[in-house]
Formats: C-alpha cells, sequence, structure tokens
C-alpha cells in the first residue's frame, strides 16, 4: 500500500503522544541489542538464533526516507529531497550503499515495487495534477510514464515478471478499470470488468499470466463486486463468486490459489481460498477478514486486531505473534513474515511460518519502526526512527532502513 507523506506524518505525531507508554509495560529492552541502543529481538542470545542488526539507509538530503520494497540487493521508497522541498522515489544498492534519486514526472514521486532491474512507482505530474505509474530501468537509468487508459490516473498494485498491474480511470474519469502493462512491449492492456466496458475493476496483484482483483457486476449497486481471476494469454476474465453471499474480493494470488474476502449466505464475512485448478474455494473463516496474502500453501491475514496464518495443505491456523495489541502482516514470502505490531506503539517484526518465532525489529534510536518487505536472503525493508533531539519524545524523523539477519554466536 502507498502511503502519503502526510499520512506519514499524522502516524510519527500519535506515535509521539503515546510514546513512552510502551516502555512503561516492559516491553522496550533497552541497551540490550546493537549500536542503535534498543533490541527487542525475542529470539535473545541463544547460540545459533537468528539476530538482527539494522543499517540506516539515509535521506536524499531531507529529513525523512522510508523503503517500501526489497528484491535481492536493491531497496526501493521514497524520500524527502534537500530542505524537504520534495518526495522523490529512490533505489538503494545495498553493496555500494549507495541511495540514487529516480526523479519524476514533473513533482513528487514514490517508488512501491522492485524486481531484477525494474522498479515501478507512481509520480504525480505537477503539484496538483494527476499520478500516473511509473517503470524505472536500473541498468539503462531512465524514468518511464507507463499512461493510462484514457483517463488521467493510474495506479500500480503488483509487479511479476515482465507484468505490472494496476488500475487506471477511462476516459472522462468516470470509470476505472483493471490494467496489465507489458515492460517488453510497453504496452497496457485494459483487463475489462465483469458487467462489461461501463463497469469498474481494481487488480490487486499478479502471479505469472494471472492478475486477480476486484470487478462491479451487471445490474448491481457499483459497490457490490466480486474477485475475478484474468488470464493474460486466454485473455479471459474469471467470476470467482462468492461463499454464498452477494459480494466477495480477490487481494492476492500465489500459484493457483487466490484469497480475499467474501460474504456468506449469512450475510457473514469471511476470508477465503480459491483453487483456479479446481474451481473450490475454502472459507478461513473470520480471523481472516483483512489484508489476505498468500505464499504457497501459508494464507495471512487479520481481523483488525490479530494476524493469523492458515496452512491450506494441513488445513490449521495460528496467531501470529504475542496476541497482544495489534499484529498486522504486511507480506508473506517463503516461509517469513513481517509487518507491524501495535501494543500501542508500532513495532516492526519479522515472523517464521514453520515454527512461529517473533521476532521484534530495533529502531535507529528512537522507540518505532514499520516494516514492508522481505527478500530471499531474510533481509527486511522498512523505517525506523532515529533518536530524537528531544527528550520529551520517543522519537526523531524516520529514515528507510533495513534489517540484516545474522546467526548469533
Amino acid at each position: 500500500m502507498l502511503v502519503s507523506i502526510d499520512h506519514f506524518r499524522g502516524d510519527i505525531m500519535r506515535i509521539r503522544l503515546r510514546a513512552w507508554s510502551l516502555v512503561a509495560a516492559g516491553l522496550l529492552v533497552v541497551g540490550a541489542g546493537p549500536a542503535y541502543g534498543a533490541d527487542t529481538s525475542s529470539a535473545g542470545s541463544e547460540a545459533g538464533s537468528v539476530q538482527y542488526t539494522v543499517q540506516d539507509l539515509g535521506t536524499l538530503g531531507g529529513t525523512r526516507s522510508k523503503a517500501t520494497a526489497i528484491d535481492g540487493n536493491t531497496v526501493v521508497g521514497s524520500s524527502l529531497t534537500k530542505g524537504d522541498a520534495a518526495e522523490h522515489a529512490f533505489a538503494y544498492d545495498l553493496r555500494r550503499r549507495t541511495m540514487t534519486d529516480l526523479g519524476t514526472l514533473g513533482a513528487s514521486s514514490q517508488a512501491t515495487g522492485v524486481e531484477g532491474d525494474y522498479i515501478v512507482g507512481e509520480s504525480n505530474l505537477s503539484a496538483d495534477g494527476p499520478t500516473h505509474g511509473f517503470v524505472y530501468n536500473i541498468r539503462a537509468r531512465r524514468l518511464v510514464d507507463i499512461g493510462t487508459l484514457g483517463g488521467s490516473t493510474t495506479n500500480i498494485t503488483g509487479l511479476d515478471g515482465d507484468t505490472v498491474v494496476g488500475t487506471s480511470s477511462l476516459s472522462g474519469d468516470v470509470v476505472t478499470h483493471a490494467f496489465a502493462y507489458s515492460l517488453r512491449t510497453r504496452s497496457m492492456t485494459d483487463l475489462g470488468s465483469l458487467a462489461g466496458p461501463s463497469g469498474d475493476s481494481t487488480a490487486a496483484a499478479v502471479s505469472g499470466a494471472i492478475v486477480v482483483g476486484s470487478s462491479s457486476l451487471p445490474n448491481t449497486p457499483a459497490t457490490t463486486t466480486h474477485g475475478f481471476a484474468y488470464n493474460l494469454r486466454t485473455r479471459t476474465m474469471t467470476d470467482l463468486g462468492t461463499l454464498g453471499g452477494s459480494s466477495s474480493t480477490a487481494n492476492d494470488i500465489s500459484g493457483s490459489t487466490v484469497v480475499g474476502q467474501s460474504r456468506t449466505a449469512g450475510n457473514r464475512l469471511t476470508g477465503y481460498a480459491y483453487d483456479l485448478r479446481t474451481g473450490i474455494p475454502t472459507d478461513l473463516g473470520s480471523h481472516f477478514l483483512k489484508a489476505q496474502l498468500i505464499s504457497g500453501s501459508t494464507v495471512v491475514g487479520g481481523d483488525g486486531l490479530l494476524a493469523s496464518s492458515y496452512d491450506l495443505t494441513t488445513h490449521t491456523s495460528g496467531v501470529i505473534g504475542s496476541g497482544r495489541g495489534v499484529t498486522e502482516v504486511r507480506q508473506i514470502s517463503g516461509n517469513l513474515m513481517v509487518g507491524d505490531n501495535f501494543a500501542p506503539n508500532s513495532f516492526a517484526f519479522v515472523a517464521r511460518v514453520d515454527n512461529g518465532d517473533f521476532t521484534y525489529l530495533t529502531s535507529l534510536g528512537g522507540l518505532n519502526s514499520f516494516a514492508t518487505q522481505v527478500n530471499r536472503q531474510g533481509v527486511v525493508a522498512g523505517s525506523a526512527a532515529l533518536r530524537s533531539p528531544d527528550p520529551s519524545t520517543a522519537n526523531g524523523p524516520f529514515h528507510a532502513a533495513v534489517w540484516v539477519p545474522h546467526t548469533a554466536d
């Protein structure tokens, strides 16, 4: 999810107002970690346990930055520029320890995803103008406007292989459709909707040739949607239906399994997993109402308070973390999950699927931290607070950060 700088500042203000309550509750261990002064790792000091060292990625000259995605040695996000004059997308090379300003399409920009040599994000064309999606080629060092489906705006929500997906307005900005943009041909495909050309649709994720999202239906209110799966090879859109109720959404896909939210025949909200091979949905229950994500056979989601995991092979579920406060998973990749725990302040965490290990991630000297993604090497990207120059507040500015795993002696 793309978070605006205004929203980011609002989070910081709320954190400052409540900053010391977590310390008083005994949930923060001060002076136990690396040189930054705070380590909330649950791994402890047992020999062979995995611990994390935080690294400050800096800024583009301004006071704040945040990391939104990581792939291999490339971290992307956005930063305020010198004098906090503007927000620009950046790419950070973990090997060279260098941050590159990706520029804009006219005004501010934010990078939201990276895979291989390609970075995707969004940029405003002018200070008060519309937002377009962009693709940045790391090797060519070129920022490309991917355009729209005829309207004024595009929003990017997914990247896999050479396919970028998102949502764009059509001519007149009355209708929005899901789209798929090919990095190979530099062309955008309108995926349509279940209600035809006049209906609305949004894309949420892509895996291989399958795009998933939500669409309006024929002869129903615009707020009534069904999840869909669009096959880019056959150019067909499949209505995933519901669990007996009126509406559903599709939020993520891994392999042939789609996850989302649905209403049941009794008008109950529940999470579901849909097998595209068999056409059979699985009711995941009321603990999977929000932010359904999937990797392999593991689904994660939340109910607004607790985060839970569900194994589609064994049909077993479990709570992620301690169960204290509000836990939100931002990404699951293989055996690792990352996200934030609000209790009541925000701590980034990394957790393992196989054994449930749950590790809090330290800040950069302040109190709070946020995690967004993890790469295949287990390096977590996000943002963390610096030490505040004001002793009455817990956090200084937030900087983009990574947490690098290592095995304790």
